[in-house]
Parts: C-alpha cells; structure tokens; sequence
C-alpha cells in the first residue's frame, strides 16, 4: 500500500496503561499471548540465577495465577502458543550454557510436557506460529527463513555494524533501530557509542532505503524495545547517555517521515521484554534500579 494511504493515530492518541504487577522481578523472562491470556515464563532473578517461574495475567480482569513452574530454569527462551498450549524452547541454564531443551504446557491438564529436544542448544531464537518468514540479525547479516521451503534466503547486510539495536516491523518495511555502535578497526581507541540510527528496508522492493537526517530518533539508545502501533514505530526505554534507563518513548510517523515525543513509560528500564498485540506494546519487567516486576502497555485506541 502507498505510503500516503496509511492510516496513522495520532501521537497524543497513544496512552500508557499500568497492571498490577508481578510477583517476581525478572528480566530476560519470555512473554506468550493467547486469548487474553498474558504468560511470563522464566528470566532472572536479582542474583541472575534463572527461574523457573510461571506467571499468567488475565488482560480484562487484570488478576495474576501462578502456574506449575518449568521442569528446567530458563532465561531468555523463546515461546509461541500452539492450539491453546504454549511451548518454550531454548533459553540459558544456571551455568549460563545455552538450553536445547524443549517443554510444552497443557492448560487443560495444568501439566508441562518435555518434547523432543532442538537440533542444537540456543537462546535468544525467535519463534513463529505458521507459514512466512522469520528474519534473524546476528551482527549485519539479514536472513529470512522461509518455513514451507525449510531454507534460508540471505539479503542485503544492515548498512551499519551495530549491538543491542531493535528491529520493528510493518506491512511494507523492516526497521533497524538504534543501538551500540562498535569502533572500527582504525578507531583503536575509541569507545562504543550509543546512535539515534534508523535504517529501513523496503520489503516489496528488497533494499535498504536512503536515509535522511530526519529519519534519526529523537534520542540515542540501546537496549531499548520497539514494534509498531496505530501505524507507526516505537522505541522505549533502553540506555542511553544518561546514568539510569531511559523512560523516553518516540514514535516514528512513516508519512511525515519524522519521529515525535510519545507519553513517557511510567517505570523507566531497559533489558525489558516486549509482547505485542493488535493495539497493544507489553513492555514486561527489565531493569529499573534492579530487576522489575513492572507490567506496562502502550495502547492504540483504535487499530488502524
């Protein structure tokens, strides 16, 4: 669809809403949605000993169950929600080695399944539920995994060489979003350095656009999340040049091609986990002052 026809809120329309929170501080914990159903699984606690943890937050009435916890302590894990069972795969173990291990939870029966392990030990995989693609980006390299044909397809690197960045994406394009920006070679002693850059990929036409001036965040930030609501691209929280987190929150408007100030985040943090539905952005524990149990959303009041 042309850039011109797409609908976008209003900045001002985009509210934050607290829930309760939960019951343990955790960071690096793995988020699944399924029919108004919000699970945390897993993370860290404030020793970094992994969890195993289970927590669930009915959305409507805004009330936190515990569930049977994960036959193996986890953190940064993937998970996805498969016919009302949700499966964890992969994560870090106590001694900080990567996990092969994969469990599936029965709601019906209140019990966790140990399935067939992966291929290899992971952590910090993405996962999907059906069909399409599922992009990775491990140092400048954009691949897509195509999941009907089982193989990967390499495009074009990311313009720029860059750590704990985010990526957002929409129907049109993938953005690649702030981050630490590593000294080159010929730098030897220069620091890393926190960068504002946005790099967008045009996804029809398989490039990375030219960018402008204008196309820089607001602020420079790591560490931070991002996704998209009511048309457009968010970035919130991280770190940045700042001594605590940040509690900023921009919006990037893909018609005028700028980014404008959003209601800050009411707990400001970085390392959070980010879940997104239609006209919702979770942003799920992180670190404040130390782990959090902060639940918080970004909404969109109506979903364009």
């Amino acid at each position: 669809m042309p850039v011109q026809e797409m609908a976008v809120s209003p900045v001002k329309s985009l509210y934050w809403e607290q829930f309760p929170p939960m019951s343990q501080r955790r960071v690096y914990s793995t988020p699944v949605y399924h029919e108004g159903l919000l699970y945390v699984l897993g993370g860290c606690n404030e020793t970094g000993t992994p969890l195993d943890s289970v927590e669930v937050l009915d959305v409507e009435s805004q009330t936190w169950s515990q569930l049977p916890p994960l036959p193996t302590a986890r953190a940064g894990a993937s998970a996805v929600a498969l016919g009302g069972q949700v499966m964890v795969l992969g994560g870090m173990n106590q001694q900080q080695t990567p996990l092969a291990s994969v469990e599936m939870y029965h709601p019906d029966e209140g019990k966790w399944e140990t399935k067939a392990s992966l291929g290899q030990p992971s952590m910090g995989v993405t996962t999907v539920e059906k069909g399409g693609r599922q992009g990775k980006m491990p140092v400048t390299a954009l691949e897509a995994f195509d999941l009907e044909t089982k193989s990967w397809t390499r495009y074009s690197c990311i313009p720029s060489r860059r750590a704990f960045s985010c990526c957002a994406t929409n129907e049109r394009s993938l953005f690649s979003l702030g981050g630490l920006q590593q000294p080159g070679p010929h730098n030897f002693y220069s620091r890393p350095h926190f960068v504002s850059t946005m790099e967008e990929y045009d996804l029809d036409q398989g490039i990375w656009m030219k960018t402008s001036r204008t196309s820089r965040m607001r602020e420079k930030r790591a560490d931070f999340v991002a996704g998209c609501l009511g048309g457009r691209v968010i970035a919130a929280g991280g770190l940045g040049n700042e001594p605590t987190p940040l509690g900023t929150v921009e919006s990037y408007n893909p018609v005028k091609r700028r980014w404008e100030y959003v209601a800050p985040m009411p707990t400001a943090r970085c390392s959070s986990a980010l879940l997104q539905t239609a006209n919702m952005l979770f942003v799920i524990g992180g670190v404040s002052q130390g782990p959090s149990n902060a639940l918080e959303a970004l909404c969109s009041p109506e979903t364009v």
